[in-house]
């Protein structure tokens, strides 16, 4: 046996010893999972014990601190002389290209203070930094807004005594002042009048994205936002070979083939086979026009169970009001669905 091979088999056996001896210990979790940083996924330490936050691009990792497998990150040993500890690197996949600028893939940046964005095999994926929370009406702040502060990136509330167009100038904020013996009689639900706006554009025109509305459709009548996943269309799905001779769009295609939705590593329990909105070669974007609005249950690998909401597109309309080319932050298109309504499937 060469020295080159020996060598190479005592590291294995050493670092198999030391995944061995960190995975002997019992399996005690602390009651609260750890809270991530944005962007970060919460997975199983590699003992299948306990949920910790997975170690990123370029950072140390264990057989304890596991690397982001959602982010198609692996623990290189063979980096550190340090045979128990390792660095994340990424799988071979395609770079990230964002104005001008090159991301490997499998790396996290921020193109600006508002989004956390990751590479991955050369699609970009995002999340907000500032927080998408409502300031509700109340007697003491009647027409709470959001106002920009100099020197700071994410808006902040204030509360003005005159109401003022918004985006939420819609939904009617409905409450009333206690009787004087401090009784109420009545269920807020009874006396509630319900206002609902609508759904707001998926944030992605490919892939999984996530729209919201706010409503006080609820027991206590106070608004709250609601959100849904959603997929307008794959991406990288050629619609434009279905467009058939003569024709300009492809209005509402249908999958092929059942699916699993895929949302942050993890599958839908069923198959699937959505309507998409297609493609056109006259300059016009399709868009939904009539949804709906179902739950959908996701499995892990980890073994966690979910349940999100998520928009099934019935129709889709082409037109020319169309976002503008490159916006990888879609939410500022507000072009309205009709039509849509929450559904059991």
């Amino acid at each position: 046996m060469s020295v080159e091979i020996l060598a190479t088999f005592s590291v294995l056996l050493l670092i198999s010893r030391t995944m061995a001896q960190d995975c002997s210990q019992s399996c005690t979790c602390p009651a609260d999972p750890p809270p991530c940083s944005v962007g970060t996924s919460l997975v199983l330490d590699g003992c299948g014990c306990c949920k910790v936050c997975a170690r990123q691009l370029g950072e140390p990792c264990s057989m304890l601190e596991p690397c982001d497998h959602h982010k198609e990150l692996y623990c290189d040993y063979a980096l550190l002389s340090d045979t128990q500890t390792g660095i994340c690197m990424a799988q071979e996949g395609q770079t990230c290209d964002l104005g001008g600028v090159i991301y490997r893939s499998g790396e996290s940046f921020q193109p600006n203070c508002k989004h956390h964005c990751v590479c991955m095999n050369g699609e970009i994926g995002c999340v907000p930094m500032c927080a998408s929370d409502i300031r509700l009406p109340s007697p003491d702040c009647p027409y709470p807004r959001r106002i920009q502060i100099p020197g700071k990136c994410c808006e902040e509330w204030v509360c003005e005594e005159i109401p003022q167009d918004h985006h939420y100038q819609s939904v009617i904020a409905v409450f009333r002042k206690a009787p004087p013996n401090g009784l109420l009689t009545e269920s807020p639900r009874d006396n509630c009048i319900v206002q609902t706006t609508e759904w707001s554009e998926c944030s992605a025109t490919c892939g999984m994205g996530v729209s919201s509305r706010v409503t006080n459709d609820n027991q206590h009548c106070q608004l709250e936002r609601q959100s849904r996943i959603c997929m307008v269309r794959p991406c990288n799905s050629q619609q434009e070979k279905e467009i058939k001779k003569g024709k300009k769009c492809v209005r509402t295609p249908k999958a092929q083939q059942a699916m699993r939705f895929e949302l942050s590593g993890c599958s839908s329990a069923r198959l699937y086979k959505p309507k998409f909105c297609g493609v056109c070669t006259d300059n016009r974007c399709c868009t939904p026009h009539s949804t709906i609005t179902a739950e959908v249950e996701f499995r892990c690998p980890e073994g966690d169970i979910f349940m999100k909401k998520m928009m099934f597109i019935k129709t889709c309309s082409c037109h020319h009001d169309c976002p503008q080319d490159n916006d990888i932050f879609l939410a500022s298109n507000t072009r309205k669905m009709n039509g849509d309504y929450d559904n059991d499937m």
